[in-house]
């Protein structure tokens, strides 16, 4: 009968706690309300989208923002909203694929490797110094010329432009935690080396890798905005950010300023958006902040 009162407080004050963070922050609050939206509208381009993204219409080139197009459209007359819509479904699956396989590769090799130490953890770091020592950028053109640019490849050149920075982050935290009591009673009680990395320490170096990777997704937003912009990344007629980008501004000069305009805008608002909810996440996953009421 005790045992089972303070239980039944722990939801409440669980999420009240959770509400008061969220006050704290209403900034971070936002922005995951708006990657919320410009998620479901991605999923739900073919109901949500005026117009079909690739059907052309001579009649309509070039029209400014009005109420039948609340965009303009293209010189192809294509609509301009129905066009940024389906665009994040290419971007955002590119970014969400490309962090998740430098998340996944990043923290496998960075746990082992911070786990083992001494030589090994050596020779990959500077195996690790030498990769970041290229421009990042630079190093995702160079992946998607040699490769092709195709979405796959495209994913694959940011995702490994990705990996150095989630090894070293974990490698660090592992370096923090392999020296824990915990861990200590793990290799005492006769865990297999995988298992104490894998099971019992690991996890414990999730917060700041789940920071780093809301983080990053902005950066590999602008990275992949940035391949198509300059014809590395996405072909048209494809819809994606930066390929409509680069088509609005060479048109900028003729007046017809909605083509660079949206499109900018979408990259700008999802990449602040997700860096705005890092942020918050890092306040609300910070162990010195539990306290603060």
């Amino acid at each position: 009968m005790t045992i089972a009162a303070p239980a039944t407080q722990t939801k409440p004050a669980g999420r009240s706690l959770v509400w008061r963070r969220i006050r704290r922050n209403p900034l971070s609050f936002g922005a995951l309300c708006v990657i919320v939206l410009i998620i479901l509208a991605a999923i739900f381009a073919p109901i949500v989208a005026p117009y079909d993204p690739d059907m052309p219409d001579a009649m309509a080139a070039f029209e400014s923002v009005s109420w039948k197009h609340p965009m303009g459209t293209d010189m192809y007359g294509r609509d301009q909203l129905s066009r940024i819509i389906f665009a994040a479904r290419v971007d955002l699956s590119v970014a969400f694929a490309a962090t998740a396989l430098a998340v996944a590769i990043g923290a496998i090799f960075g746990a082992m490797v911070g786990y083992a130490g001494g030589w090994i953890d050596n020779v990959a770091m500077r195996l690790v110094d030498a990769v970041m020592a290229f421009p990042a950028f630079v190093l995702a053109m160079g992946i998607t010329a040699a490769l092709g640019n195709s979405t796959t490849n495209v994913a694959l050149a940011i995702s490994i432009t990705q990996v150095p920075a989630y090894l070293r982050l974990i490698r660090g935290e592992m370096l923090r935690v392999r020296e824990m009591e915990y861990a200590d009673a793990a290799r005492t009680v006769g865990n297999p080396p995988w298992r104490i990395v894998f099971i019992h320490l690991l996890p414990n170096c999730l917060p700041p890798l789940i920071v780093q990777a809301t983080l990053a997704m902005g950066f590999a937003l602008l990275t992949m905005a940035a391949l198509s912009f300059i014809g590395l990344g996405i072909k048209p007629p494809q819809a994606e950010w930066g390929v409509m980008t680069a088509e609005g501004a060479a048109q900028i000069v003729t007046g017809e300023w909605w083509l660079f305009l949206f499109p900018g805008l979408a990259i700008m608002i999802t990449v602040l958006a997700f860096n705005l909810v890092g942020d918050g996440l890092r306040d609300f996953l910070d162990p010195r902040m539990r306290g603060i009421r």
